[in-house]
């Protein structure tokens, strides 16, 4: 979960798995979704074939320091 910021992320090539707050469901290559501010979310990869994907991140703060990361 993010307080400063919202991610729309975009897969590229293979599958990805997504929860976002009570959600669970596969995004297929091509296929977007938008992850508000202060959902909390977690991306996975179901299959063996790698997952790209897109991240455009928006908000008042982009950094990850935060998180603990």
């Amino acid at each position: 979960m993010h307080h400063h910021r919202a991610e729309h992320w975009v897969v590229v090539s293979g599958t990805a798995r997504v929860s976002k707050g009570d959600e669970v469901f596969l995004l297929l290559e091509n296929e977007p979704t938008y992850i508000p501010i202060g959902v909390i979310h977690a991306l996975e990869n179901p299959r063996k074939v790698n997952v790209e994907l897109i991240e455009i991140q928006s908000g008042r703060y982009l950094g990850e320091d935060r998180y603990g990361r």
